[in-house]
């Protein structure tokens, strides 16, 4: 299938370069990888009006049974399921994007790739999504809203494992490094999964992720670690 995408983009004269993106990029392809794809497309040509003639194929000849949209920069993708559960990835971008952006995965079938565009991660901004569900998580639990307080404590777990796989210069995004931490980190971080929706063990899970997310941050950012602590300990101190 994804030769036969790949040949169509050589014939839509729409399209001026093709690449792999994800696992196959880098040869870790497996028997449960999407087919992840990206196109550029040509000056004058407006992604969005390629993607969805692309999104009318999919349907027709693929068998897609349904999709969403993401927009990332400049570009416009759809990620489509099949009827035999394969996830069909496809992304349009103009000709003066089409590269790879930041860490990810890239690899060239046919065209001029542009050079490779940085993207910085901003620790600061996942510090701050942290603080927030943490005051968050303790308010959700004192309303009674004990999915809601789940819902905030799981975002603090992800937070804190994102905070060390940027520091560790691993993928943080989608949880794609997290599994090559090393145990210390991730041990704590585990002892904050929510075992049951009641207040008690809510309080408990708010209580060990506050502290696996100070004790990232000593790391990360301690001059951070200084001023959050008390605040955010205070707010986990839940009887």
């Amino acid at each position: 299938m994804r030769a036969q995408l790949i040949e169509r983009a050589r014939v839509d004269d729409r399209i001026i370069g093709a690449a792999l993106t994800g696992s196959a990029a880098h040869d870790a392809e497996d028997r449960w990888s999407d087919i992840d794809l990206f196109f550029g497309v040509a000056d004058g040509v407006e992604p969005e009006a390629v993607l969805g003639d692309w999104s009318d194929f999919a349907y027709r000849e693929l068998g897609a049974i349904h999709h969403f949209d993401l927009r990332g920069g400049s570009a416009v993708y759809q990620a489509f399921l099949l009827g035999d559960s394969l996830e069909v990835d496809l992304g349009f971008t103009a000709a003066t994007t089409f590269g790879p952006v930041g860490e990810g995965a890239f690899r060239t079938v046919f065209g001029a790739a542009a050079e490779r565009r940085s993207a910085p991660a901003d620790p600061g901004h996942l510090v701050g999504l942290a603080w927030h569900h943490v005051l968050h998580a303790r308010v959700s639990i004192e309303r009674g809203a004990l999915w809601q307080a789940e819902h905030w404590i799981s975002g603090i777990r992800d937070h804190t494992l994102a905070l060390a796989c940027l520091r560790l210069s691993l993928p943080a995004a989608y949880a794609k490094g997290a599994d090559r931490l090393p145990a210390e980190i991730t041990e704590p971080v585990g002892e904050a999964l929510v075992r049951a929706l009641d207040r008690a063990e809510l309080a408990r899970a708010l209580g060990a992720v506050t502290r696996a997310l100070l004790r990232e941050l000593r790391e990360t950012d301690p001059r951070r670690a200084v001023d959050l602590e008390k605040p955010l300990l205070d707010l986990a101190a839940l009887s």
